[in-house]
């Protein structure tokens, strides 16, 4: 599997463990802050930016997120 279908598989997966909570994206944007090594996270911000697709909606709202805030 290349490494952006791993990291939206992943970002994909968080989401829908945190998804179920009010502060949903911010939380997933967090946890993605913390965790992730900063290139993970720029691959998975210039996929969404390309508009690549394959993130569920929690998910692209975080990473968009974290693109915004830099």
């Amino acid at each position: 599997m290349q490494e952006v279908e791993r990291l939206m598989k992943m970002a994909n997966q968080i989401a829908d463990n945190l998804s179920f909570h009010d502060d949903a994206v911010e939380r997933i944007a967090d946890h993605l802050h913390r965790f992730w090594a900063p290139s993970m996270l720029q691959k998975i911000v210039e996929h969404e930016a390309a508009g690549a697709g394959g993130l569920n909606p929690a998910a692209k709202a975080a990473v968009q997120r974290l693109a915004e805030s830099g």
